[in-house]
């Protein structure tokens, strides 16, 4: 397997706007910066686009699972399917998921993963995209938009890394500060990444390889500097649109969390609270989706 750049595909060079494979799927893996390898897949849209309009030009979804997902799972396979119907959507596997390399860093160094995927995006012809983030991929989208902008104005030296900016932001079901443990299931989440047999747990009962330094705060394991949280990083999205979608019944992350973040976003966030919602993809009903649809497809671009 190739050591390419990050972003650039391991395996299969086909281009998805030929003649005889714009509508072929396509499955690769994919470097980060940092070298681990990430599966990835990419769907074409379902959707008929009319033949004068450039390829390069249609939208495209890079969708981010939530913790303990992976590209095959089928919440995540919905997503998708769902999406398909407003632009071509790109997914993968965060690092320490499904058939990934390395282990789960649980949204710090998962940026990364995303990095290479949107990279990878946009050499596929792409000009115009939209991140889509669920649960800790919704933390994920929401760094990976401040530290990676257009204007090359990022942060923690990741500037002008070319092609791996995105043009507007979903973020569903996302915490808004790391280190949470202020209801049960998150409790249970922490027990799962700090603890050994937790992470024996995440590995032979979710496929999910745990890096051992995650979790806790950094005092308690000399990690430093602590990542950008979520809602530090939602100023700095600024000035790509930015879709903070959250439930009202999400078990994981109470209301103020998306308040937080929707407060920090100011007038370039929005804001959906859905009734009777639970947390991440599970609850993201196709009304939902098919409005987020709408919604990236009415950003522009």
């Amino acid at each position: 397997m190739s050591n390419g750049p990050a972003g650039h595909v391991a395996r299969s060079t086909v281009r998805p706007h030929s003649e005889t494979t714009r509508r072929t799927p396509l499955r690769t893996f994919l470097h980060t910066d940092d070298g681990v390898t990430i599966d990835s897949v990419y769907d074409p849209a379902s959707v008929v686009y009319d033949s004068s309009r450039p390829p390069a030009g249609d939208p495209v979804f890079v969708v981010a699972h939530g913790f303990t997902g992976d590209v095959d799972r089928p919440h995540v396979r919905r997503v998708v399917e769902a999406l398909t119907r407003y632009g071509a959507v790109v997914t993968f596997s965060f690092r320490g998921h499904g058939a990934s390399g390395g282990r789960s860093t649980v949204g710090d160094r998962e940026v990364l993963d995303l990095a290479a995927a949107v990279r990878w995006a946009r050499e596929l012809g792409h000009t115009r995209v939209t991140t889509v983030g669920f649960s800790m991929g919704g933390s994920v989208v929401l760094r990976h938009a401040a530290l990676y902008r257009a204007d090359g104005e990022g942060l923690e030296g990741l500037e002008g890394r070319a092609g791996a900016h995105t043009d507007a932001v979903v973020s569903v079901s996302a915490p808004a500060r790391w280190y949470y443990r202020g209801t049960a299931p998150m409790r249970k989440l922490h027990w799962l990444v700090t603890r050994p047999e937790g992470r024996l747990v995440g590995r032979y009962g979710f496929r999910t390889r745990i890096h051992h330094r995650v979790g806790a705060p950094p005092t308690k394991w000399g990690r430093n500097p602590v990542p950008l949280s979520p809602v530090e990083a939602v100023p700095r999205i600024a000035p790509a649109p930015l879709l903070i979608v959250h439930g009202d019944r999400d078990g994981y992350f109470p209301l103020d969390h998306p308040r937080m973040l929707a407060e920090a976003a100011g007038d370039h966030g929005e804001l959906w609270l859905e009734p009777g919602m639970g947390h991440a993809e599970h609850a993201a009903g196709d009304e939902l989706l098919a409005r987020i649809g709408d919604w990236a497809g009415a950003q522009g671009g």
